[in-house]
């Protein structure tokens, strides 16, 4: 989690909400990146979609059975479908976010029962550094104006 906040500290700096995702297969990190929806202009560039990407072409496959992603705010139901889609095993992640809902709140994507998959989740992890991050990064955009 610690890289997925680096990550996310880029995002930051790269006027990018500060959301950063790491994937893990066999203790090795596969993809590192955040979000880049700014730089690109692309309202799919969130971090786990980026990152899922990076994998599956570092790996040869779209299939990340036994891969860990790791991302600094609960994902929204996109990258959560993402997720179920890719086959990754295990989500952790830091901040709850209570308006993507797409954990365990509103529309529990990652566990349902009527998918083809299920992703453990581990929730809360450096959350409160991660909350911190988005608090912050708000507070300065808000600051500004914009």
């Amino acid at each position: 989690m610690a890289a997925a906040l680096a990550e996310a500290r880029l995002a930051a700096a790269a006027g990018e909400v500060p959301i950063g995702c790491v994937i893990v297969v066999a203790g090795e990190i596969r993809a590192a990146t955040h979000n880049r929806r700014e730089e690109l202009n692309d309202p799919t560039a969130h971090a786990e979609v980026l990152a899922i990407r990076e994998a599956g072409q570092r790996l040869g496959t779209w299939r990340l059975s036994g891969a860990t992603l790791y991302v600094s705010l609960e994902p929204c139901p996109m990258c959560a479908g993402a997720l179920v889609q890719a086959r990754v095993e295990h989500l952790v992640y830091g901040a709850d976010d209570p308006k993507a809902w797409a954990d365990r709140s509103l529309l529990e994507l990652l566990q349902n029962p009527g998918l083809n998959h299920r992703v453990k989740v581990t929730a809360g992890v450096l959350a409160e550094e991660s909350s911190t991050l988005l608090r912050e990064f708000f507070r300065s955009r808000r600051g500004n104006g914009l």
